[in-house]
């Protein structure tokens, strides 16, 4: 899955490059202000390569070669020479979508920062959890359960770190992400929520 670690090699460098360098940090974070008074949009892009700290960059990147593999595979088979372009806009596109509520919302708030790779991160997860809902997924190697269980969760966190509001990380560019994993695939491929929910009955607690 040539995309997914091409993707993630670029964000590790970019993002360990500019954790020493505030100055670079700087230029590549959201910051809604200037994007709105001084036209820099291409932070909606650069804002998505840089991450708060080495755990934060390991967390979405960890998340991403899992579920990064699942959707490129999906897209090369269905789509075939347009998978690679379509993986790509959709985790371009996540990473500005996300990154727009925020930009309207702080606009005029010029101390308002942002950053990491969650709106590309959370449609690539929810792409995956579409395709396969019934997929195990593990935390440490013990907990394991169903994909959209995991997705559930996830939401439910992101909307609660959201409101806590102490750090940079844009915690409600998960959930707009998510939304649009879903809907960019089912675009695509309508079929995938019939193949959705055909999975999902056949699911049994136990």
């Amino acid at each position: 899955m040539v995309l997914t670690y091409w993707i993630i090699g670029i964000t590790a460098v970019v993002s360990w490059y500019s954790f020493d360098r505030p100055e670079v940090l700087g230029k590549l974070l959201l910051n809604p202000y200037k994007v709105s008074k001084n036209k820099e949009y291409y932070r909606l892009i650069t804002s998505g390569f840089v991450h708060a700290n080495f755990s934060h960059l390991l967390w979405n990147m960890f998340s991403f070669y899992f579920f990064g593999q699942v959707v490129e595979y999906y897209f090369n088979y269905l789509f075939g020479t347009a998978g690679p372009i379509l993986f790509i806009v959709l985790y371009v596109l996540a990473i500005i979508i996300s990154d727009l509520p925020s930009c309207f919302n702080h606009k005029d708030n010029p101390k308002y920062n942002s950053l990491g790779a969650s709106g590309g991160v959370a449609a690539i997860i929810f792409a995956s959890i579409l395709f396969q809902p019934l997929q195990n997924i593990c935390l440490y190697g013990i907990l394991c359960f169903p994909g959209f269980i995991f997705g559930i969760a996830y939401i439910i966190g992101s909307y609660y770190y959201g409101k806590r509001g102490k750090d940079n990380i844009n915690h409600a560019a998960h959930i707009y992400g998510a939304l649009v994993g879903i809907v960019f695939c089912i675009l695509l491929y309508p079929r995938s929520v019939i193949l959705f929910i055909d999975q999902i009955k056949e699911w049994r607690i136990f």
